[in-house]
């Protein structure tokens, strides 16, 4: 196991992952921060990455469901498929909402 620091909505989190995974969790991380970023201020820290982990995984939903936009021009290149990583990440992220709630 490895751990990865993660800076996500101007905080650190060290997360744990299996070695040779370091990159690709901290991609992760920095989508996640992303969408933290886009959604601005004005909640604290657990409803904003509630809300993160909810909007990435409804983008999810949609990319699976074939509802997503349709591409404007050539597709882009194939994306590698994070759709495992984001659900454990959303699991992860619910049981933090549900502890910090409790």
């Amino acid at each position: 196991m490895s751990n990865v620091s993660l800076q996500i909505g101007g905080r650190s989190y060290t997360v744990n992952c299996a070695a040779g995974e370091e990159e690709h969790v901290t991609r992760l991380g920095q989508v996640i921060d992303q969408k933290v970023q886009s959604m601005g201020g004005g909640h604290n820290e657990v409803r904003q990455l509630l809300f993160a982990a909810l909007i990435l995984a409804d983008e999810l939903h949609e990319a699976r469901s074939g509802h997503a936009p349709a591409p404007a021009a050539a597709p882009p290149p194939a994306a590698p498929d994070h759709s495992a990583a984001l659900e454990a990440l959303a699991d992860r992220l619910e049981k933090c909402a549900t502890a910090l709630e409790g």
